[in-house]
């Protein structure tokens, strides 16, 4: 963490979290989880092990889609965490080196 702001923190990388407080008044309005609006992405060398874990932690977890296979090779899945957030969770990314 480089600044907690009360209810904004900046993180290192530049990552920036917001309080759901800040957005309900900035929107004026309540937040509507399930939106599909946005998603936090995460990489897992091991996706199997940790989709294993988290059917075995949270069983009636919802799925926006199981493990699949993405046309350039990254294994991917995604769902809803316990707040209606959309995560996603795939393989580190592979960088082809143009030389």
């Amino acid at each position: 963490m480089v600044l907690d702001n009360d209810g904004n923190m900046i993180l290192t990388e530049g990552l920036v979290l917001q309080d759901e407080k800040i957005w309900k008044k900035f929107l004026g309005k309540d937040i509507i989880p399930k939106s599909n609006s946005c998603e936090l992405y995460f990489e897992e060398q091991d996706i199997e092990a940790f989709i294993e874990n988290l059917e075995k932690t949270y069983p009636s977890i919802q799925y926006v889609n199981r493990l699949m296979t993405n046309g350039w090779g990254q294994k991917v899945i995604r769902f809803y965490d316990l707040d209606g957030n959309l995560i996603e969770v795939g393989t580190p990314m592979q960088c082809k080196n143009s030389n």
